[in-house]
């Protein structure tokens, strides 16, 4: 059984923001900004990681629906290779909050840090599990990662993408070794930057003149 979070909690213009996608070697990290109605109640709120495919797509839909605002945002592939994973997650954050169309009194992050924000917002850790308006964030950053791995999968087969949603799995470091890195890949990361430099000694070998 699902329990839901105590809808009683959530205080008016609170935002809860979340990310998902710190972990896979590829695509962008995903994360959303949510201000709950406190007068629309929403069932079943939760850590999206505890709810099925099923019940996060509908809570999805229910989320955009009801919330008094939302945004989802994100940071690109080469901006996490630019920054880190970290501030390009902050950064990510930070473009939520700012693309909510009712400005929050308090920003409420899941985490131990925050991003730079223009409002007062302070961290919440496993706030997903806690705070209602951070869990429904959790859902619309899911979800929406979730659909685009989905359709990268029709662009680049072969990887799983559909199946890992770009985590390093065992299945996807072996078609990653096979394949090589596509344009989604991280290349900062460690499994996607030791086959790139694998491969540019190699070349370096196979161009050497012959003593």
């Amino acid at each position: 059984m699902q329990l839901g979070l105590d809808f009683g909690r959530v205080e008016a213009l609170v935002a809860g923001v979340d990310e998902v996608g710190r972990g896979p070697l590829c695509g962008a990290v995903v994360t959303a900004a949510v201000i709950l109605d406190p007068e629309r109640p929403i069932l079943g709120l939760n850590d999206s990681k505890k709810l099925s495919e099923a019940r996060r797509e509908a809570l999805f839909e229910e989320i955009r629906e009801k919330a008094l605002a939302w945004c989802i945002a994100r940071a690109e592939v080469e901006e996490i290779d630019r920054l880190n994973i970290l501030q390009a997650t902050m950064l990510a954050m930070q473009r939520a909050v700012e693309g909510l169309a009712v400005t929050p009194r308090l920003a409420l992050i899941d985490g131990n840090r925050c991003p730079k924000l223009t409002i007062p917002c302070a961290p919440v850790i496993k706030g997903d599990a806690q705070v209602p308006a951070i869990a429904a964030a959790s859902i619309l950053a899911k979800v929406a990662r979730d659909r685009e791995m989905l359709a990268l999968d029709a662009l680049y087969p072969g990887y799983g993408l559909a199946r890992h949603k770009g985590y390093p799995t065992a299945m996807h470091l072996e078609a990653l070794v096979r394949l090589g890195p596509s344009p989604i890949h991280r290349r900062s990361f460690a499994p996607v930057r030791e086959l790139l430099d694998a491969v540019s000694r190699s070349c370096a070998l196979s161009d050497a003149p012959a003593s």
